[in-house]
């Protein structure tokens, strides 16, 4: 499974396009596909064309949220927050082959994650982030660690965890220390296509 995750972004659906374009361009080859409060017409026709430019890319394309539309276009899988449907729900409409991965904020959040089961884990936010509107407790570098180590506490595998939220270059060695297997960007990677290779550098 891929080690960077980019979020998509975008105001408008031309510019959520623009951006998919340019990182995959640059080399990305997992992009999740986030529009909020977008019609949902305009966001199911952006969902049509990220799967068709991941394809030519062989890319993942993930869909957040929107667990019949990742089915009707034949995406790769979808992301969960918390207040989503369940896993197993999400399971049954997208079958065992599609990949499945859930937020997390605490670690109990961890646990039922990995009860679902589900493919990974987004975990955060590490630090502040303008791109989500309701934005879970900050966890910081500390809150990451306190995870890690309680999963090793109970003698618990630590599941495919990606750092989420204001996450930039410079945090990777320090993640990869504490035990974190990938991280989601979407500001620094929207802002700068070019960083994607110097990620991909950072994780070993």
């Amino acid at each position: 499974m891929e080690k960077l995750q980019y979020i998509s972004q975008g105001r408008t659906k031309a510019e959520q396009e623009d951006n998919i374009r340019k990182v995959l361009d640059h080399g990305i080859q997992w992009v999740q596909v986030r529009w909020k409060n977008a019609d949902e017409a305009d966001f199911f026709h952006l969902c049509e064309i990220s799967k068709q430019l991941c394809s030519e890319y062989q890319a993942v394309c993930i869909i957040n949220d929107h667990v019949q539309m990742a089915k009707d276009i034949d995406a790769d899988g979808v992301h969960l927050g918390l207040k989503d449907v369940s896993v197993e729900v999400a399971r049954d409409i997208l079958g065992n082959h599609k990949i499945i991965g859930g937020t997390a904020n605490t670690i109990s959040d961890v646990l039922q994650r990995i009860n679902e089961p589900c493919d990974y884990i987004g975990l955060g936010p590490l630090r502040f982030t303008s791109t989500k509107e309701q934005l879970s407790p900050i966890l910081g570098f500390e809150g990451y660690r306190d995870i890690i180590e309680g999963l090793k506490a109970q003698s618990i595998d630590i599941p495919k965890i990606y750092a989420i939220g204001g996450v930039v270059l410079q945090d990777m060695e320090l993640l990869q220390q504490i035990g974190i297997y990938g991280a989601a960007v979407s500001g620094e990677i929207t802002s700068r296509p070019a960083v994607i290779s110097e990620f991909k550098k950072a994780m070993i």
